[in-house]
């Protein structure tokens, strides 16, 4: 009797699960199990007679029960409950009801909900799901992952955290790995990555959450988080022995903090392949945001005069997709670094502040003497929001600055006044941070703005028209680019695979048409996550980083979606 409790294959009939388990083994895996869709001779076969009623249901049937019992729920993060629990106890039927009704149960597996679900981590704790990694073991870090269960060519993708810089929650220790599981639950139902071929991993460096530490239920490691040495050596322990255990798989980091995302990202891009979503997802998903409203307003890239407002990791990310497109488009870096004015609590980031600027800044830094004559309105140190609006006009106005209300009437008029088809995106979550909402921005504009935002926002009605409002949302951009990097098993994530799924997913806006949003909506993110992988493994092919012949993009890429449907059974 092997120790295998169960095992996919692949014949010329289409997929198979060969099965060891018996009984109650079989209903207690969620993946093995479908409850009262099991046959009358699947029943026999893997010693389930007498253990479940009599009927027997097709998947359609048990979709509309569960999916009454998930409306039934009191509140969003009741939901978050039930749906975790119809994981634990049927993996497809989730997968399931997950893929059909994605555009409402994003929010409530994802953000926002799921920061609800990791601040009652500890409270809330059920079954286990990730590797659980400590950075007071770094020499177990191997052992966690072989007792995972997979081997070198069973993976695709590993979704790591260090928990520090959670959504808009910040450090939440080891409730972290919720945001890792959220987070392959969206690869798994948007672009058909097997849910058995990913790992949620949350490499627990302790918390320096207060509340934590002194709750008697946390269950992650009760210490000051980590940092420095020790904290770059557990990194490295852990990305060297992922690479050497899981050679093709995807190394994703999420919501690691301000100070760590950037300079891990680039220590290690260039080493393996490796991704991270706050940074270049939310840039691509922006940069796709920024190439639709181009072309609906007639403007080429390399004419556009960007303004950042909230010169963080995320908004001078942003600033680096759509700078490197702009040099594409023929602008020398130079030229292209100088249609951005980035500014950060203190006002816009010039030379003669250099001291006091990270290292992903200093390249946006306007001269000083360029402003050195301008109306100053501001407190800050440098020129204000509204200065660098009136003497710039700009023509993008991005927000990342978690500063409500920030794009005011008077900014906006002032830069309406000057562009025919402003572009804005107030991006910064949750809606409560935002810069501004969506219909005073049209209504400011005179419905000529193009608008996405970072969170979901209702239609606006204006003068007889009615506008859909784009939502900046990354699930458009990285499910797809996980499933492109597993088909070709790609061996980096390039600026050109990330420009190419941030072009595809343009490519799907209807932005030239009145009233229409900038980017599709997250209601179909099988078809965008297929366009965005088609368009992610060519790019790979061109950087010649694919391990794996690309000879049918489309049939390639069709065949490798996983469906959340019971294949047929095999007991052996």
């Amino acid at each position: 009797m092997t120790e295998r409790p169960y095992e996919f294959v692949t014949t010329a009939e289409g997929p198979v699960l060969r099965v060891w388990a018996r009984g109650f083994s079989v209903l207690g895996t969620p993946m093995l199990n479908r409850g009262t869709a099991f046959t009358p001779d699947e029943r026999r076969a893997l010693g389930l007679v007498g253990l479940l009623p009599q009927g027997v249901s097709t998947i359609d049937g048990q979709l509309r029960r569960v999916h009454a019992q998930y409306q039934r729920q009191p509140d969003d993060l009741a939901r978050n409950v039930y749906l975790a629990n119809l994981r634990d106890r049927n993996e497809v039927l989730f997968y399931r009801l997950l893929s059909e009704h994605l555009g409402d149960m994003l929010p409530i597996v994802y953000t926002p909900t799921v920061g609800k679900a990791i601040e009652r981590y500890s409270h809330e704790y059920r079954r286990p799901r990730g590797v659980f990694l400590s950075v007071d073991h770094p020499d177990l870090i191997e052992e966690s992952f072989r007792d995972y269960g997979l081997g070198a060519d069973d993976v695709d993708l590993i979704v790591a955290t260090d928990a520090e810089g959670i959504l808009g929650i910040g450090d939440w220790g080891v409730g972290g790995i919720e945001i890792a599981i959220g987070k392959l639950a969206v690869y798994i139902a948007a672009a058909g990555i097997h849910p058995r071929r990913v790992i949620p991993v949350v490499l627990d460096m302790g918390t320096d959450n207060l509340r934590l530490l002194n709750d008697k239920m946390y269950l992650g490691n009760r210490h000051a988080r980590v940092r420095g040495q020790r904290y770059d050596d557990f990194i490295d322990t852990y990305v060297t022995t992922a690479v050497k255990l899981f050679p093709h798989a995807l190394l994703h980091w999420e919501d690691l903090g301000a100070a760590n995302a950037r300079r891990v990202l680039q220590r290690y891009a260039d080493q393996c392949c490796t991704f991270n979503d706050d940074m270049q997802g939310t840039a691509a998903v922006v940069l796709a945001a920024a190439l639709a409203a181009a072309r609906a307003s007639e403007t080429r890239m390399g004419d556009q005069r960007v303004v950042i407002h909230g010169a963080g990791t995320a908004g001078l990310g942003i600033a680096d997709m759509l700078r490197d497109v702009m040099v594409g488009a023929g602008l020398s870096p130079e030229e292209a670094t100088r249609r951005f004015w980035c500014l950060d609590r203190q006002g816009l980031i010039t030379d003669d502040r250099l001291a006091d600027l990270l290292d992903f800044q200093r390249p946006y830094a306007r001269p000083a003497a360029e402003v050195a004559d301008w109306t100053r309105t501001g407190a800050g140190r440098g020129p204000s929001l509204a200065d660098v609006v009136a003497h710039v006009h700009p023509t993008m106005l991005i927000g990342t600055s978690t500063q409500a209300g920030a794009f005011t009437e008077a900014v906006v008029r002032q830069m309406a006044a000057h562009v025919g088809r402003p572009v804005i995106m107030p991006l910064s979550n949750p809606t409560s941070r935002a810069e501004a909402v969506p219909a005073d921005l049209i209504a400011w504009t005179d419905g000529r703005a193009l608008v996405a935002t970072g969170s979901p926002f209702d239609p606006v009605v204006h003068e007889e028209t009615t506008y859909r409002i784009a939502q900046a949302n990354n699930a458009l951009v990285f499910p797809g680019l996980g499933l492109g990097v597993a088909v070709v098993r790609a061996r980096r994530v390039s600026d050109r695979m990330l420009a190419a799924a941030a072009d595809a997913v343009a490519g799907l806006s209807d932005a030239g048409i009145r009233g229409a949003p900038l980017l599709p909506p997250v209601d179909n993110l099988r078809e965008v996550s297929a366009t965005v992988a088609v368009a992610v493994a060519e790019a790979a092919v061109a950087d010649g980083l694919a391990d794996v012949a690309l000879d049918d993009p489309i049939q390639q890429i069709h065949q490798a979606m996983w469906q959340p449907e019971y294949p047929r059974v095999e007991a052996l």
